[in-house]
């Protein structure tokens, strides 16, 4: 039971993360790469914070600021040199692995005898429950908090910049500085969401983003997926949808391994469920015309 626990608090964990991937897919339409490197940026930083004595709080604010610097840097690179947005990721990625190495001075930092916001707070003698007592108002707040964004003006200038940007900039609307805002919140979102992962497994390892934007993507999707299935296209079901999608990747995976799969198939077993999902909507779709 502990092991699907787990897996429960890993997805709710990964969700921030999740709605980072939506705001710049969905919202921007920018297949945002830096969530690889911003991610593990996250995890460094507040790992670094943490090993030194700091606070759980203090640790996720900073990584919400290095994750937005990513995010910014991606955005000026795109908007202001004119760089292909999936470039612009892929370069701002790659600098962050370099960055985020000679934050950590070596490959992995043990958390095993620092406070972090998972042990601060003991509601319950398991660790596993006490946790989750935790991590749930913290999502449900910052989702309420991402939902009142969206519809408020501001929001609504977002969406409008992704969905047609000639239309925004001709309504005066701002388009580049909401790019580049946009990708400032979806990565301090991602690197918050590192930071949580590296306080609840106790560790930060240099290499623990690789493919992270895969499973962002796929939630993503999932979520899309689940609830255009039962009528639901609203901005409050869009970001619940993103947080179930983490959940049934997570679940997905710790089944697949409880099965007994070789760890070296869980990539092929990742790619292929985003597939599945992916190509859900194409099928029914073909099957409601027949």
């Amino acid at each position: 039971m502990n092991f699907y626990l787990s897996a429960l608090i890993l997805g709710l964990a990964l969700g921030a993360m999740g709605w980072g991937i939506y705001l710049s897919l969905r919202i921007f339409n920018i297949p945002d790469i830096t969530t690889d490197g911003s991610y593990t940026l996250g995890a460094a930083i507040s790992a670094v914070h943490l090993a030194g004595g700091g606070s759980w709080l203090s640790a996720s604010i900073l990584a919400i600021i290095g994750g937005a610097l990513a995010g910014t840097l991606t955005g000026l690179i795109h908007t202001k040199l004119k760089v292909n947005a999936l470039l612009a990721g892929i370069l701002i990625m790659t600098a962050a692995y370099s960055v985020n190495l000679s934050l950590m001075q070596r490959s992995n930092i043990p958390l095993l005898q620092t406070s972090n916001m998972f042990n601060s707070l003991s509601f319950f003698k398991s660790p596993i429950l006490n946790s989750l007592l935790i991590l749930i108002p913290v999502l449900l707040l910052l989702g309420s908090l991402l939902v009142y964004m969206l519809k408020s003006d501001f929001g609504i200038a977002m969406r409008a910049t992704g969905n047609a940007p000639l239309m925004a900039a001709s309504m005066g609307i701002p388009v580049n500085t909401m790019k580049i805002i946009g990708l400032a919140i979806a990565n301090g979102l991602t690197a918050l969401s590192g930071s949580w992962v590296a306080q609840y497994q106790n560790f930060a390892d240099i290499n623990m983003g690789i493919g992270i934007v895969i499973f962002g993507l796929g939630a993503v999707m999932i979520g899309e997926t689940i609830m255009d299935l039962f009528g639901k296209r609203g901005i409050i079901f869009r970001i619940l949808g993103v947080i179930i999608g983490c959940l049934v990747f997570r679940f997905v995976i710790a089944l697949s391994l409880a099965s007994g799969l070789d760890p070296n198939w869980l990539k092929a077993v990742t790619a292929l469920l985003v597939l599945v999902f992916v190509s859900i909507p194409r099928f029914r779709g073909k099957t409601l015309a027949l």
